[in-house]
């Protein structure tokens, strides 16, 4: 397996779209949150039909110079998706998704040494978890992330039952050395 990463392009969407889809299902539902499988599944029930693969190829073809959208492949199968966003004020990491069968072989660090390269070490950089999510804040931790102790709901995140994906926000502070994995 040589994995590479990339820029993402227009004709990934479809790929970008499996793996939202594959990670969100493996990652958000949750008993104790009442977010089910079910939720996951109306959330993504339009997302690859031809009208939203279009808005999303826009997405794609109109990112700023202070956007990133990376994919990591397998070949020509994308089997990851990183998102990024800098403004004034913070860099954020806001997504980060890889199949299963990928995960914990270090395309994640991949990524993250993507990330150092887009980010400007002057400003602090956020990235918000699933609370229920301790792989992933354990991961982030690894990266040098903090937690801020802010738990908060996203009212983007509520589903068809009503539940909202708890989230907290994680830190790295403006200045630090950045952790190159």
């Amino acid at each position: 397996m040589k994995i590479t990463i990339q820029n993402a392009n227009p004709e990934d969407v479809l790929g970008n779209s499996e793996v939202f889809y594959y990670g969100w299902l493996d990652t958000y539902p949750n008993k104790e949150c009442g977010i089910t499988r079910e939720d996951i599944e109306d959330r993504f029930k339009n997302g690859r039909n031809p009208e939203a693969l279009e808005k999303k190829r826009k997405q794609i073809i109109e990112l700023t110079v202070n956007e990133k959208l990376f994919n990591a492949k397998d070949g020509e199968k994308i089997v990851g998706v990183c998102r990024l966003r800098k403004s004034e004020r913070e860099g954020e990491l806001t997504a980060i998704y890889i199949l299963s069968e990928y995960r914990g072989g270090g395309i994640g660090k991949m990524f993250w040494n993507e990330a150092l390269k887009f980010f400007d070490n002057s400003k602090d950089i956020i990235v918000k978890v699933a609370t229920y999510n301790t792989k992933a804040i354990e991961f982030y931790k690894k990266l040098g992330f903090s937690e801020t102790g802010e738990v908060f709901s996203d009212e983007n995140f509520r589903m068809k039952s009503g539940a909202v994906i708890p989230e907290t926000k994680m830190v790295i502070k403006a200045n630090l050395t950045l952790r190159i994995m």
